[in-house]
């Protein structure tokens, strides 16, 4: 069993793993835990049942599961309620549920205002009994953040900088986890590293407007943001180099005041992940 933190959030240790279900399969949560990386968060919209984050903690034995994120439009609150309860009784203390409101892109007619849509799920989840100190939301722009910090034990923000961790920090203060997201390609050739990274920039997310305001508000520009993205925005959003300097850049989001980064490892088609995760596990001295 994972230990808590006196609020009864799990501990999710300094650095954690993001990626799809399909990436983070049983197999490869194992060996995570092994090289010593404190959470797995799945992402790409889970169902509400839970599968992929059960199948993860069946196999492994101390490394936290988190979810990045359950899409409110897509998955039912009473029904993801349930599989929460289900996963809890099954692997105590080791699960902790992200949520979030997506995409109005993605969602067509279904997609309303979103912050009033959230204060909804969470007071369902209230009513079935979700504690909030064991789940987080998928949080970017000044409102969602505080809704974060008052409804649960803090924000999941995807596709940021340090900068943006450090303003985060400063308005939601001490004692509210911040959990951000960065991508990484272990290369120190730019131009290379860059072909890996820049597709997973620009698509779709270049394409998506929550994600471009909250880019504008990091200080980047039209052009920044105009077709697959500048290098310099591409540089700021996929961190490259050998597992030294890739650890390095982590470590910014941790000095502005991150509690925890979760790495989205990015590589060439079809090549196996687990060399670089195991690189940047020994650059971050997790194992």
């Amino acid at each position: 069993m994972t230990t808590s933190t006196n609020n009864g959030t799990p501990d999710l240790g300094r650095v954690g793993v993001w990626g799809h279900a399909s990436v983070l399969t049983p197999d490869l949560a194992h060996d995570l835990e092994q090289l010593g990386y404190g959470t797995l968060w799945i992402g790409g919209s889970p169902a509400a049942d839970l599968a992929p984050v059960e199948a993860a903690l069946d196999a492994t034995e101390r490394i936290v599961l988190a979810t990045g994120i359950v899409n409110i439009w897509t998955a039912d609150a009473r029904a993801l309620a349930a599989s929460y309860h289900r996963i809890e009784q099954r692997h105590p203390g080791r699960f902790l549920l992200g949520v979030g409101a997506g995409h109005r892109e993605a969602q067509g007619g279904v997609y309303r205002r979103p912050y009033e849509a959230l204060v909804e799920y969470l007071d369902v989840l209230d009513a079935e009994g979700v504690p909030e100190q064991r789940r987080v939301l998928a949080a970017l722009g000044p409102r969602v953040l505080q809704l974060a910090a008052d409804r649960t034990a803090g924000a999941h923000p995807y596709l940021v900088t340090p900068e943006h961790t450090r303003e985060a920090r400063e308005l939601v203060g001490t004692g509210v986890l911040l959990a951000p997201e960065h991508k990484v390609v272990i290369d120190a050739d730019p131009q290379r590293a860059r072909a890996v990274g820049r597709p997973r920039v620009e698509k779709p997310y270049l394409g998506l407007r929550n994600y471009l305001a909250s880019l504008r508000r990091l200080g980047y520009t039209d052009e920044d943001l105009a077709g697959s993205g500048s290098d310099r925005l591409i540089d700021d959003l996929v961190a490259h180099g050998d597992a030294a300097a890739v650890a390095s850049r982590l470590s910014e989001h941790l000095d502005a005041g991150a509690d925890h980064v979760a790495v989205q490892l990015l590589v060439p088609e079809g090549a196996d992940p687990l060399p670089g995760f195991r690189a940047l596990a020994t650059a971050l001295g997790l194992s």
